[in-house]
C-alpha cells in the first residue's frame, strides 16, 4: 500500500518568511501595551456623584472632643460655671471675632466644657481646637489618620453608622471635631469671677487649701478623631465595634470621566481628546469629586469629546497638574 507522507506546513515556507505563526501576523499583546496606547474611547457623561469615607470606630463612655474656631480671628472666653447637672442646652465658650462681629463657639446640649486650648485673646485660623469638652454618656468615637482628616475636613454634616452585629445604620450627629486634647494636654481652667469691696467684678484664681484642691490629671491622647451621638432609642454598648461613614461631597448631573482617562486625582489634571483626525490633544482639567471609578470634571471640557482611555503618561519629574518641579540652580 503506497503511504503518502504530508510535509509539515511549516516546512513549505519559502526563503524569506521568518517564522510560522499558528494564528497569522504577530498579535500585540493588550496587557503590554504602552499607557500612551488608545485601547478604547469614552465621552464623559453627567450623573448624580456622592462620595463617602468610612471609618472604623466603637462605642465610649463620656468621650473627649475638641471645638474648633468656625472662623480666623482672635478668641476671646467666656466664664464657664461649673454645671450642676447633665446640660440640656449649648454651652457658649467661646466667641471668635474677625471683623468686629463675633463668632460664637459653643459646646453641644449633654457635653461639659473642659478647658481652653490656646490662651485667651490668641490669633486663631479657622479650624483651629480653641476648647476641649467632654460628652456625658455613650457616644461613637472614630480614630483616623492624616490623609483622612483631609477628606473630611468640613464635611461633618452627613454621617451615618453601623454597629458590628447591633442596631443601624443610624444618623450620627456630629458633637465635635476631629481634632481636641493632645498627649499630656492639661486643660486649663477658666479663673473664678468674684465680688470685690466696690461691687465690681475681677478675676482672680480659686482660693481653697491646699489639701482641697483637686488633681487635674494629664489627658490622654485623642490624636484625630471623630465623635457622634446615636439617636436616644438606640442602645449603646461600651466597647462594641462600630462603622462610621461620612459623606465627604455630593454633587448633581456633575460631568464624570473613567479615572483611567484621567493623570491627577485632585485639583488639576489632564485627559487626551481624540481629535477628528485620529490625533491626541492633551487637555488640562480641574478636577472635583471622586468615587474611585469615575471623576468629575468641573472644567476644561464641554462633555462632548472623544477621550482616549488610558490617559496621558506625565513625564518623569512633572508634578499632578502639569506643573514641572523647580530644579535648584546656582553652585
Amino acid at each position: 500500500m503506497r503511504k503518502i507522507l504530508l510535509a509539515p506546513l511549516c516546512a513549505l515556507v519559502t526563503v524569506g518568511v521568518a517564522a510560522c505563526s499558528p494564528s497569522g501576523p504577530d498579535q500585540a499583546n493588550p496587557e503590554l501595551a504602552p499607557r500612551g496606547t488608545t485601547m478604547t474611547k469614552v465621552k464623559p457623561t453627567r450623573q448624580d456623584l456622592t462620595t463617602k469615607l468610612s471609618i472604623a470606630g466603637k462605642v465610649e463612655m463620656n468621650p473627649t472632643f475638641g471645638l474648633v474656631a468656625p472662623v480666623a480671628g482672635q478668641v476671646r472666653y467666656f466664664d464657664v460655671p461649673a454645671p450642676n447637672g447633665t446640660p440640656t442646652k449649648p454651652i457658649r465658650v467661646a466667641t471668635v471675632w474677625k471683623d468686629q462681629t463675633p463668632n460664637y463657639v459653643e459646646a453641644p446640649a449633654g457635653s461639659t466644657f473642659s478647658g481652653r486650648l490656646v490662651d485667651d485673646k490668641a490669633t486663631v485660623t479657622a479650624g483651629m481646637p480653641i476648647a476641649s469638652a467632654k460628652h456625658v454618656g455613650y457616644a461613637l468615637v472614630g480614630d483616623i489618620d492624616g490623609q483622612q482628616a483631609y477628606k473630611i475636613s468640613g464635611a461633618l454634616t452627613d454621617v451615618t453608622a453601623q454597629i458590628k452585629n447591633g442596631p443601624g445604620p443610624f444618623p450620627c450627629t456630629v458633637l465635635g471635631t476631629i481634632a481636641a486634647l493632645p498627649q499630656g494636654t492639661i486643660p486649663e481652667k477658666p479663673p473664678v469671677t468674684q465680688d470685690n469691696k466696690d461691687g465690681e467684678k475681677k478675676d482672680q484664681p480659686q482660693q481653697q487649701p491646699q489639701q482641697q484642691q483637686p488633681q487635674q490629671q494629664p489627658s490622654s491622647s485623642t490624636g484625630l478623631r471623630i465623635v457622634c451621638s446615636a439617636p436616644a432609642d438606640v442602645q449603646m454598648i461600651n466597647g462594641a465595634t462600630a462603622s462610621i461613614e461620612v459623606t465627604t461631597g455630593k454633587a448633581a448631573q456633575a460631568l464624570v470621566v473613567p479615572v483611567e482617562a484621567v493623570a491627577g486625582q485632585q485639583g488639576k489634571g489632564k485627559v487626551d481628546v481624540i481629535q477628528p483626525d485620529g490625533s491626541r490633544r492633551t487637555t488640562d482639567v480641574v478636577l472635583g469629586l471622586t468615587d474611585g471609578k469615575v471623576v468629575e470634571v468641573k472644567s476644561g471640557l464641554t462633555g462632548d469629546e472623544e477621550l482616549a482611555v488610558p490617559g496621558p503618561n506625565l513625564p518623569e519629574g512633572q508634578q499632578q497638574g502639569g506643573d514641572q518641579q523647580q530644579k535648584p540652580t546656582g553652585p
